[in-house]
Order: structure tokens, then C-alpha cells, then sequence
């Protein structure tokens, strides 16, 4: 069984930085791809970013040059390194794990979420 703890939101001002972590169960990780949705209040769930098993990352349009996402096969985390927040970044933030499975492709696992705020 998956399990995905996040951390690491908060509240900022715009022009602010914030790290998000995710730490995974299991033994899957290093074949999984990884990725962080937001959802802001009356708006659908978005993909913000996502890096396959290889390192492969893809962005939004909107966080594009701002936001990093990187993984760590060792102790089964990944990473969203958010800069330059902006007030429209304001949502909670969910971590997705993709595992490869026979017959459907993928089966996708999420996290509980955690709210980032940023302040204008």
C-alpha cells in the first residue's frame, strides 16, 4: 500500500519561496512518476508538475521558470521548489503517485494535501 505524506506549505508573501516534500511508502518509488496537482477553491485539480522514473520533468505554463520539481530515489521523496509565488499560486497542493500496473497502465495514488498561501 502507498502512502504520501506532504509538507512543507504554508503562508507567504508574493515574490516568496516555499520547498514542498513528499515522502512515499513502499519500495516502488524509483519506477513511478511523480507529480504535484494543486487545486484552488472553486477550480478544478491541475497538474502543476511531474518527473517520470528517468528525470524527465513537465511543467503548466504558469509555473514555468518559477517552480522546480526534483526527486530523490533514496529516500523516496519528491520535491516542488516554488519561487517567485504569486497570489493565483494560492491552493492546496497535492502529491500524485503514478504506479505502473498490468492490464490499466497506471494506478494513481494521492496525498492528503497541503495549503499554500501566498499573500499579495
Amino acid at each position: 500500500q502507498v502512502q504520501l505524506v506532504e509538507s512543507g506549505g504554508g503562508l507567504v508573501q508574493a515574490g516568496g519561496s516555499l520547498r514542498l516534500s513528499c515522502a512515499a511508502s513502499g519500495s516502488i518509488f524509483s519506477i513511478s512518476t511523480m507529480g504535484w496537482y494543486r487545486q484552488a477553491p472553486g477550480k478544478q485539480r491541475e497538474l502543476v508538475a511531474s518527473i517520470t522514473r528517468g528525470g524527465s520533468t513537465d511543467y503548466a505554463n504558469s509555473v514555468k521558470g518559477r517552480f522546480t520539481i526534483s526527486r530523490d530515489n533514496a529516500k523516496n521523496t519528491v520535491y516542488l521548489q516554488m519561487n517567485s509565488l504569486k497570489a493565483e499560486d494560492t491552493a492546496v497542493y497535492y502529491c500524485n503517485q503514478k504506479v505502473p500496473v498490468l492490464v490499466t497502465g497506471t494506478q494513481d495514488y494521492w496525498g492528503q494535501g497541503t495549503q499554500v498561501t501566498v499573500s499579495s
